[in-house]
């Protein structure tokens, strides 16, 4: 029997590129929808906008949107995936959660919280059971667990691969796509022509997220990893997928071959959405490109390829979709992994 879910911020880039995903996925049943208080009370096909490369899905059109309140919300709804923007997320993910509903968040308040499960499923899966802290401290009967940010979730799977060598120090240099900042985030005049070396947060995000995702769980808290991270974010003019150059410093010999190897060997998961291999890696040192190779596995595979020594130990690229195994897809991936341990 499907799991009914529900999308928080539906109407939005990653909320239309949610339902994109569910809308066929044979474990879960779409059965609420939220939105603003603008948008509540119209039909989704009137209240979207629909911007996401296939067809809006019919037996989804007709659904009545409510606002983003849990009293609007059927209380048969078993999981929840927000993609509000963070400022609201803070707001109301918490109500949610009080209330019963678990919730599968792309929405970046709360990552860093000690007792918020921050998961890539393929690296750390067993942060999960940080939920049984979390509701024993919070009294909730629901649930919190975030993705982390679409930069973030692009490089940390290459590093967990390379976990065995001992990383010591990580810089990581991105090229952004356009699609990370939201339809209306960065208009033609700035980014046509251009290059823009800065993104506001997003270096912090890398510097932190990456440490809490690598790092050991000891049945209470998180350990972050101990290696040191750089991070330099830019955004460029491709449309999706995020590009991202890569040194790293390791205690032990960390050889080219050596790197490619172990991510080559690093394995996925028995879920739908984890792709096999989760990492594609290249021998060609011209690959990845954000145009060939962001749909790689549905769009849920990393890539990596330019393996080389340097100064500055062993360089490489990375490359995913940012807005589907960077955030819809990562959330859902998320989901099924709830659903697998138990906590629905």
């Amino acid at each position: 029997m499907a799991v009914r879910v529900g999308v928080l911020g539906a109407t939005g880039a990653v909320g239309q590129r949610l339902i994109q995903l569910l809308d066929p996925h044979p474990d879960f049943e779409i059965a609420a929808l939220t939105a603003s208080e603008s948008s509540a009370g119209k039909s989704y096909r009137e209240a979207a906008k629909w911007r996401v490369d296939s067809p809006i899905p019919e037996d989804v059109a007709d659904i009545t949107v409510t606002a983003t309140d849990p009293d609007e919300v059927p209380n048969d709804v078993d999981l929840l995936f927000s993609s509000l923007p963070s400022s609201v997320g803070a707001r109301v993910e918490p109500p949610f959660c009080e209330e019963g509903y678990v919730v599968s968040s792309n929405s970046s308040n709360s990552r860093m919280a000690d007792d918020v499960p921050l998961v890539i499923p393929e690296v750390n899966a067993d942060h999960l059971d940080l939920l049984e802290v979390q509701r024993d401290e919070r009294g909730w009967d629901g649930a919190l667990v975030k993705n982390p940010n679409c930069s973030t979730i692009t490089f940390v799977p290459t590093l967990a691969a390379l976990t065995q060598f001992g990383l010591e120090k990580v810089h990581v240099a991105t090229l952004q796509a356009v699609s990370g900042a939201g339809y209306d985030g960065v208009t033609s005049m700035e980014i046509i022509d251009n290059a823009i070396p800065h993104i506001g947060s997003e270096e912090d995000k890398l510097e932190t997220e990456s440490r809490k995702l690598l790092g050991a769980f000891d049945g209470a808290e998180v350990d972050h990893h101990e290696m040191a991270v750089a991070a330099s974010c830019n955004r460029i003019a491709t449309l999706d997928g995020h590009l991202e150059n890569v040194w790293v410093e390791a205690e032990e010999e960390l050889t080219p071959d050596a790197a490619a190897e172990a991510m080559r060997e690093y394995p996925s998961l028995d879920l739908r959405s984890s792709p096999d291999p989760l990492i594609h890696v290249f021998d060609e040192p011209d690959r990845p490109q954000p145009r060939l190779d962001r749909t790689l596995g549905d769009g849920m595979a990393v890539s990596a390829g330019g393996f080389r020594e340097s100064t500055f130990g062993l360089q490489y690229n990375c490359l995913s979709h940012n807005t589907i195994r960077g955030a819809a897809g990562a959330s859902v991936l998320n989901g099924e992994l709830l659903v697998e341990n138990g906590y629905l």
